[in-house]
């Protein structure tokens, strides 16, 4: 995505014969294919690329196709099939690629000959892909899991198809709006050698430009130290060409005009032109190298024009090096350009922080998509937890359908665009990406029930057929095929590697009986469905009542709960009875840990973490609103809030209500107060008999908009916490990174918009603490947050803006649904802690809160005493828990025998006495119901390659502290305990017998 300035007229070039220039012959691919240049000139790198977003204003089929260009004038295929047109041309020619999506799709209709030039270009290093993910991420709203599984699919792709010579090397981030540092240290474990992007903050531009440190060594991870090192370069013109050089068919820049005796001729004025742009430039720069992105959106649809006038160029600048010019310009790639840099032996300024929040002018705030579109941020959270079920279910059961998976697979990386997940595409696009994965779920499904036919029977019964399905509106109470069933099954499936315990909802028009793995009948209690829930827009179920109850399930493994009719109502009569519900009276939540006091009037007086004797009082909790700027973007102080742009019409926020409702319903295991504000805003507050956590569930829409004011809705969180102007949120769902309001780390900022200015992004958590104190809030998909005054949290949880941002997708952020605003649900969880024992809360509970258990349901035709001589009931991959502070993050069937897998210590240093430290796991604990392992090979994070082969270029700070990390020696079969050292992720591809 990137908003020209340029209007869009077709250049008509004139056709000229051309002297071939010189050919630098290739010793190959990779950084031995490099023109390095002339240490004694300025040597300018020309880069010539495209940008193809992956679904924006248009789907990404349809920016395949080239179709709908009424919308934008976008087609890749015929990007792909023009440049390797012209590289045919001119052996010097360069090209880079970055989403592999696209690329996929154009391979597989290209014939064996086009296949063959194309691999010959890999390596010869005249085609480099760089990047090599299925897209180019967001790097706000996109989780860790859902990041590297993006790069892995596509570094797979490029592995098989070409080799070693396509595995990327470089990070290519140039339209993502601000930059993670877990994305750096993540591409570090990739093997890659370094990151350019083309956005950070205007303030942040200026002052590296002042100090000729736009090009850094980025220390991504507080945990990991060297290994998480990155060379980080901030690109000259965000990734377009310099002024008056693009050559695009929808470019008005003069051609290169260069026939004398032809009117217009301009050879003289484009060469000084170039050559002042290139010192210009260079004066940014700290050495002799600077690169040139030639190229923009969708752009070398007609790569000759492109290459042509590029070729005129380089051949004139260079040839004023007879009359003195010091500029020596020439065709590279982002990794030459950077083992350039990496040769002229200097050391380079350090960063250990991020770069959110991204302004590009004063009242221009990208903190906006934190938020938007929170339907689709969660469902793309789910998919995820429903992908990485349906791997483990097909490995587990020795399915080997991992084909079958690729649907999914292939949404899920899609999803990661940074105009997908991140809710700044247009609405008809995100309906496209909320249908790919729809569909791919549904793919996933039919594995999910494969796997369960081979797991679940009983040895040498043939069961009758129920298939298993999802009920995927059990957030609003709503399982259609369940109701008015005489029997149904619930099995659950834990995808982490530890026994937990796991409160569940079954909505239901009857009671049940429920019984457990064993057969016993276990204490399940009729809850009544909220009135708020039941006036939810589009709810079609009849269920009034929801059966609530514990369950206990194995590590790896599956528990089954059968549920069959009551035969009398008696027993219904007496569980009423155990459930008591008042109104507009004081509600007390309690159990053995917590303590939850609000009052008649719904508020949330206080928290008091029993056990700890830790008190937190609340002076005020609830929903806001933030009136959406309505400007006319004519300038900065024009600037309206839209899909990507927060920017408030007032620092405070109004109440969305004056008054509230409560209603207060206690049961044996389960306690809640249901909290109405208004027609459009609740949230119901639960405590269970053994939770160490509280767990407010909000409910938010349609936001009325008929005052004509876009609205932005928070859920604060007011305590008398002393945070000293301190919070802390998580990048990408791992590490924590500590905030001050008002304040940038690395520049002397200068707060202009106080509210949206001190947003960041939350994809699993944030918190406040004083001394002894520490409140934390674990979230269920990423959003905005911020603290905005001392012992306050503020999550922005919904928005609907009436005005577009003009930054590109042409429309405001108005979802609807049913004919009104929609309706959106989610989750927090309170935590309650010291500041010394949080983590060991927060770690465990948020890997839970994205890993959750998968819920299918089935209908057999079998009483419970047939069914439980028919079936297994419960069944665990493992006989012993794996160490708490280990994750199982990826468990996939290659092939028949063969199974890549990562695991993780996901635990920071110093943040807990007995879990940061290292742990050791013995992998042939994952392979006992798999076989024994007889070959392992451990792999770089995209496992495209032996982590003993990975030889990154080595750097040099400012402090004089090198890079270089020792090189990892091969595992042993004789010894497959491993080390996991906090922070730290380790692959392999295991072969079992």
């Amino acid at each position: 995505m990137y908003i020209s300035k340029s209007s869009s007229v077709v250049l008509l070039v004139s056709f000229l014969c051309l002297v071939v220039l010189p050919v630098k012959s290739s010793n190959g691919c990779g950084y031995d294919a490099c023109n390095l240049g002339d240490p004694n000139k300025l040597n300018v790198h020309i880069v010539p690329h495209t940008h193809d977003d992956v679904g924006w204003l248009k789907t990404v089929d349809q920016y395949y196709y080239g179709a709908r260009n009424n919308i934008q004038h976008a087609g890749v295929q015929y990007i792909l099939d023009s440049v390797i047109h012209s590289l045919e041309e001119n052996p010097d020619r360069r090209f880079i690629y970055v989403e592999i999506a696209f690329f996929w799709r154009w391979w597989n209709q290209q014939t064996n000959d086009t296949r063959s030039k194309v691999k010959n270009f890999v390596n010869q290093g005249r085609l480099e892909f760089i990047s090599g993910g299925w897209c180019m991420n967001d790097e706000a709203s996109t989780h860790y899991n859902s990041i590297i599984d993006q790069h892995s699919l596509g570094a797979e792709f490029l592995r098989d198809q070409f080799g070693e010579c396509a595995r990327p090397k470089i990070g290519w981030q140039i339209d993502p709006f601000g930059h993670s540092r877990e994305q750096a240290s993540l591409f570090a474990q990739m093997g890659f050698d370094g990151l350019f992007f083309g956005r950070a903050d205007y303030q942040d531009i200026d002052r590296r430009t002042q100090t000729k440190t736009r090009e850094l060594i980025w220390k991504a991870s507080a945990n990991l130290d060297r290994r998480s090192w990155l060379f980080t370069g901030v690109l000259p013109n965000g990734y377009s060409p310099p002024g008056s050089f693009c050559y695009d068919i929808f470019c008005d820049d003069p051609p290169i005009m260069d026939d004398p005796r032809l009117h217009d001729y301009n050879v003289p004025e484009r060469v000084e032109t170039f050559i002042k742009a290139a010192h210009d430039e260079a004066s940014s720069y700290a050495t002799n190298h600077i690169i040139m992105t030639m190229g923009s959106d969708f752009q070398y649809e007609n790569a000759n024009q492109w290459f042509k006038n590029l070729d005129k160029l380089m051949k004139y600048v260079n040839a004023q090096q007879t009359n003195g010019s010091d500029v020596n310009v020439f065709y590279s790639t982002p990794s030459c350009y950077l083992y350039a840099l990496n040769k002229v032996g200097r050391t380079w300024t350090s960063k250990t922080d991020d770069f959110f929040p991204y302004a590009h002018h004063p009242r221009g705030f990208w903190t906006g998509y934190f938020t938007s579109r929170p339907a689709l941020k969660r469902y793309e959270r789910l998919s995820n937890n429903i992908l990485q079920v349906t791997r483990q279910l097909n490995a587990f059961s020795k399915t080997n359908l991992r084909g079958s998976i690729f649907p999914l697979n292939e949404a899920m990386g899609i999803a990661q665009h940074h105009d997908a997940v991140s809710g700044t595409e247009k609405q008809e696009v995100a309906f496209d990406y909320a249908m790919r994965l729809s569909q791919g779920i549904d793919v996933a499904v039919d594995v999910i029930n494969k796997a369960y036919d081979k797991i679940l029977p009983l040895d040498s019964k043939t069961p009758p057929s129920a298939p298993q399905f999802l009920c995927q509106l059990a957030n609003i109470s709503e399982c259609l095929p369940i109701e008015g069933q005489d029997r149904f099954t619930l099995i659950l499936w834990n995808p982490t590697v530890h026994t937990i315990s796991h409160y569940v909802r079954v909505p239901v028009t009857k009671d049940y009986t429920v019984r457990d793995p064993s057969g016993h009948a276990i204490v399940a209690e009729m809850i009544p469905v909220s009135e708020s829930t039941q006036r939810i827009p589009g709810r079609k179920s009849f269920a009034l009542n929801q059966l609530v109850f514990k369950t206990i399930l194995p590590a790896l493994g599956f528990s089954t709960y059968y549920f069959e009719i009551k035969a009398t109502e008696n027993n219904n009569n007496n569980n009423e009875k155990q459930v008591l519900v008042t109104h507009n009276s004081e509600c007390i939540l309690q159990n053995e840990y917590l303590r939850v006091e609000i009052d008649c009037q719904g508020n949330l007086n206080k928290i008091t973490n029993l056990k700890k004797k830790i008190v937190v009082p609340f002076s005020n909790q609830g929903f806001y609103w933030y009136g959406s700027y309505p400007g006319n973007n004519s300038g900065s102080e024009f600037q309206a809030s839209g899909a990507y742009i927060f920017r408030p019409i007032s620092s405070d926020p109004e109440p969305v209500s004056s008054k509230r409702s409560i209603t207060c319903v206690k049961g044996q295991n389960f306690q809640s107060a249901i909290i109405l504000f208004n027609n459009w805003a609740s949230q119901e507050i639960s405590l269970y008999d053994d939770a160490k956590m509280v767990e407010v569930e909000w409910t938010v829409g349609p936001i009325p908009v008929y005052d004509n004011i876009g609205k932005e809705i928070i859920l604060r969180y007011d305590t008398d916490i002393q945070s000293d102007s301190k919070f802390y949120t998580d990048a990408n769902g791992r590490e924590v990174l500590e905030r001050i309001r008002d304040y940038r780390p690395t520049w002397n900022y200068s707060k202009v918009e106080p509210v949206s200015g001190n947003y960041y992004p939350i994809n699993s958590r944030i918190w406040i603490k004083d001394s002894n104190r520490q409140l934390t809030v674990l979230t269920d998909r990423s959003e905005g947050g911020a603290s905005i005054q001392d012992g306050s949290i503020e999550i922005m949880l919904h928005r609907r803006t009436l005005y577009d941002d003009a930054l590109g997708v042409s429309e405001p952020l108005n979802e609807t649904a049913f004919d009104a605003g929609l309706v959106v649900r989610g989750k927090h969880l309170l935590i309650i802690e010291s500041s010394t024992s949080s983590a060991l809360y927060h770690r465990v509970a948020s890997q839970r809160f994205y890993m959750n258990p998968l819920a299918t349901y089935a209908l057999p035709p079998l009483s419970y005493a047939d069914y439980s001589t028919t079936y297994r009931q419960a069944w665990s991959a493992l006989q012993t828990d794996l160490p708490l502070n280990v994750h199982l993050l990826t468990f996939d069937q290659i092939d028949t025998n063969k199974y890549l897998i990562r695991v993780e210590n996901y635990f920071e240093l110093h943040e807990d006495d007995t879990y940061s430290h290292p742990v050791i796991v013995d992998l042939q604990k994952l392979f006992q119901s798999q076989g024994v392992i007889s070959d392992i090979a451990e792999m770089i994070l995209t496992a495209n390659l032996r982590i003993t082969d990975m030889k990154r270029l080595e750097w040099v700070t400012t402090d004089n502290r090198s890079s270089k990390i020792d090189v990892k020696k091969d595992l042993s079969l004789k010894d497959l305990n491993i080390l996991l050292n906090p922070m730290e992720i380790r692959t392999f591809l295991v072969t079992v017998e």
